[in-house]
């Protein structure tokens, strides 16, 4: 039974891309840049986090959110 569940629920899934949440044809590389920012924004807290302590994280964490939000290429 769980086996069909999830068949149907990832046919469902594919067969309506909003629900997939998929971008369209002709989309750009906002959405992998996203992960990409996103992986290295969470490397560089622990980097603080395991260099300076928690306090600097806690200060730390809101620049570099900020700083990488605002390199993401904007389309």
């Amino acid at each position: 039974m769980r086996r069909l569940l999830g068949w149907v629920t990832g046919m469902a899934l594919a067969g309506m891309p909003t629900l997939a949440l998929a971008e369209g044809a002709g989309g750009s590389y906002k959405g992998i840049a996203q992960i990409y920012f996103t992986f290295i924004t969470v490397i560089l807290i622990y980097g603080v986090y395991d260099v300076f302590g928690k306090k600097a994280m806690y200060v730390a964490t809101p620049i570099i959110i900020f700083g990488m939000y605002m390199l993401l290429p904007k389309t």
